[in-house]
């Protein structure tokens, strides 16, 4: 049974989190997990990246090492997750964990 336990509790971490628009992920907490679907419209630096859906855009920001490969023009639709991340200047990007192409 204990070891039951552990299993939902490892589910429940793996569980898909539900698909949040841009508007609604810049009012999330600091370091709350959010998931996007939409485009990359356009690189604006270093790991960086505009995302955009249909309710607007946030930077979002993707180490090298999680593209694993994949390739995206700013036609493709993409879903991030991640976590939100609030600046000290008031600005909110998202840090991306893993981006699929759809």
């Amino acid at each position: 049974l204990h070891v039951g336990h552990q299993w939902l509790a490892f589910c429940a971490q793996q569980a898909p989190h539900a698909v949040h628009t841009v508007t609604e992920a810049k009012k999330l907490a600091d370091d709350q997990k959010v998931v996007l679907v939409g485009q990359l419209v356009k690189k604006t630096g270093h790991e960086r990246y505009e995302f955009r859906d249909k309710s607007g855009s946030v930077i979002v920001e993707i180490d090298d090492k999680d593209w694993n490969g994949l390739s995206v023009t700013a036609a493709d639709q993409v879903r991030i997750e991640g976590e939100v991340e609030h600046k000290r200047d008031g600005r909110v990007e998202i840090e991306v964990d893993r981006i699929v192409k759809l």
